[in-house]
C-alpha cells in the first residue's frame, strides 16, 4: 500500500492557496522532503503550468513513486512530475539542476540543526536569479512558542529525538542572510503554522 499522511490531507488545500500565486510564474520547483508524495501529486495537478521536483531520502522514494504511478494511471493528467529525486539535504552533491522555486513542508522541526544549516547553504545554488523558497510548519517567534499545542508538539519531537524541535524565525533570518535570502512574506496558516516566503536576492 502506499504511504499516507492525514497531515498533508488536511494542509493540501490552504498550502495550495499560499503557493500557487507565488509560483504563477515559475516553471520547475524542487520539493526537498516530499515524504509520502502527496503534496507533489496534489500541486501538481493544480499547477499543470510547473515541473514539480520531489525528492527525499532514499527510503521514502519508493512511496513517492506509488503516488506518481497512480497520478499518471490517470489518462489527462499533465506529464509535469519528475521520478523522485533521491537526496539528503547533509549529502555532499545536490542535483545539478536550476529551478524557479524550492519548497518544503513540515521538516525542519524534524531535520537536527546542523542539517537545517545545510539546506538554507544548498537552497540558492539550485535557484535561479529572484528565485523563491517555501517552508511551511510550525516556527517561534522571538523564542516563544506560538500555542500551547506547538510548546507540546515541540516536546514530543525533543522526548522522540533531543536534536528535532520548532526552529525560531530569528536564528532562520540569519541562516537566510548569510547566504543571500532575504523574507519577503510570513504567512499565517491554521493550526498554529506559517509559509515562510524567501527570495534570492540577484
Amino acid at each position: 500500500m502506499k504511504p499516507f499522511a492525514e497531515s498533508c490531507e488536511q494542509n493540501k488545500q490552504v498550502i495550495l492557496d499560499v503557493i500557487k500565486p507565488v509560483l504563477m510564474d515559475a516553471d520547475h520547483v524542487l520539493e526537498i522532503g516530499s515524504g509520502t508524495g502527496q503534496h507533489a501529486v496534489f500541486f501538481a495537478a493544480a499547477m499543470p503550468h510547473l515541473f514539480w521536483y520531489p525528492s527525499d531520502r532514499q527510503e521514502a522514494i519508493a512511496g513517492i513513486q506509488m503516488w506518481l504511478d497512480e497520478y499518471y494511471a490517470h489518462p489527462q493528467t499533465p506529464d509535469n512530475i519528475v521520478p523522485p529525486i533521491e537526496l539528503d539535504v547533509m549529502q555532499g552533491h545536490w542535483p545539478n539542476i536550476e529551478v524557479d522555486a524550492v519548497f518544503t513542508a513540515n521538516t525542519l522541526h524534524i531535520m537536527h540543526w546542523q542539517a537545517v544549516q545545510q539546506l538554507f547553504a544548498r537552497v540558492p545554488s539550485v535557484l535561479n536569479e529572484q528565485g523563491d523558497m517555501l517552508i511551511y510548519g510550525p516556527f517561534n517567534y522571538n523564542g516563544q512558542y506560538t500555542s500551547d499545542s506547538n510548546r507540546q508538539f515541540d516536546q514530543w519531537l525533543k522526548n522522540r529525538d533531543p536534536q528535532s524541535g520548532i526552529r525560531d524565525l530569528d536564528e532562520l533570518q540569519k541562516l537566510a542572510e548569510q547566504h543571500n535570502l532575504y523574507l519577503k512574506d510570513d504567512y499565517p496558516m491554521p493550526a498554529n503554522n506559517r509559509i515562510l516566503h524567501w527570495k534570492k536576492h540577484i
